[in-house]
């Protein structure tokens, strides 16, 4: 039998990462109908990691309504829309989707509130929190038992890098990082809408009058605005006029609705929970998963970042919180 060839990539202007330039740091044969890219989506699709992004916090700690975004629909959108605006500029859409599908993987629960809570604990120890390091570890390391996902450098990257500073090295991790903003302030403005926060008077009329009054409106003018002026170069950016619009819009939310009550208050309340349970996961390291880091900080980080708003929640009403007794018939 021959060797496994990669199979051809088409469509793709001379600006796109290549699948066949992929590098891995274990190198492996060629798959012979899917690029490297394809292979690594599929691997972030498949882990556990990803599956559990389904019951972490967007922005509502466990929210009980049905419609409120997750972890997971956001990484979904931003997927799509990453994928829309690589085809618009013949890049790779493989590449932008691992990136996409992958970039909140190491996320904590109660969403930044959560996330936030763990840095603030780690740096007495010397440590940081980031979820975008964290994410990369999670494909790097704690995937598939400890051997992780072997994704390509191209991918990981642009993970890393989807937030924080510097910019990712091709132009579809650049792409992820620009639309993972433009996803998260539009679709929190729904759910900020749907939970009673604000209401769609309250934002502000410069910039819905130009990016437009509807969530479709506006993703359509700042997607075809990212487009336009990203034609060419080696930058994935918007203009300055739609820029400071997004930029307002996105003030508006920090000052309207994620730093203040009712986000605020159920955010102060989980930052209570992951510190509770950080604390005791350090001290009785006996309880945290079999295979963990030797490391008990390092260990409590993983195992905490990587549980889901119910998990957290269960585990500290059963470590800390009493449990009913059996009912006593009245006297």
């Amino acid at each position: 039998m021959s060797a496994a060839v990669a199979p051809a990539e088409h469509g793709l202007g001379p600006r796109a990462a290549r699948a066949d330039a992929a590098r891995r740091a274990i190198p492996e044969e060629p798959h012979p109908y899917r690029t490297a890219y394809q292979r690594d989506r599929d691997r972030i699709l498949h882990s556990k990691a990803f599956r559990r992004l389904k019951h972490k916090t967007q922005v509502f700690v466990a929210p009980e309504g049905d419609h409120y975004r997750t972890r997971l629909t956001h990484t979904l959108e931003v997927a799509a829309l990453a994928r829309t605006v690589a085809r618009a500029l013949a890049l790779n859409e493989d590449l932008v989707e691992a990136v996409a599908l992958g970039h909140d993987l190491g996320h904590a629960p109660f969403g930044h509130a959560g996330e936030e809570a763990l840095d603030g604990i780690v740096r007495e120890h010397g440590r940081r929190f980031e979820h975008n390091e964290q994410s990369v570890r999670v494909v790097d390391v704690l995937e598939r038992d400890g051997r992780g996902l072997n994704l390509t450098d191209d991918v990981r990257d642009g993970i890393r890098r989807h937030t924080g500073p510097g910019r990712p090295a091709t132009l579809e991790g650049q792409i992820v990082r620009l639309l993972d903003r433009v996803a998260y302030v539009n679709h929190d403005i729904e759910d900020a809408v749907r939970a009673g926060v604000i209401a769609d008077d309250d934002l502000p009329e410069e910039p819905i009058a130009l990016l437009g009054a509807t969530t479709s409106e506006r993703l359509t003018s700042l997607v075809g605005d990212i487009v336009e002026h990203s034609a060419d170069g080696d930058e994935i950016r918007q203009s300055e006029e739609v820029g400071r619009a997004f930029m307002a819009l996105r003030k508006f939310m920090f000052q309207r609705v994620y730093l203040v009550p009712p986000a605020s208050e159920e955010a102060a309340r989980a930052r209570g929970v992951v510190a509770a349970l950080f604390g005791h996961y350090v001290q009785d390291p006996e309880r945290l998963p079999a295979g963990s880091d030797d490391d008990p900080v390092r260990a409590a980080t993983d195992f905490i970042s990587g549980m889901t708003d119910r998990y957290a929640l269960r585990a500290y009403r059963e470590l800390f919180l009493p449990r009913e007794g059996p009912r006593m018939p009245c006297p």
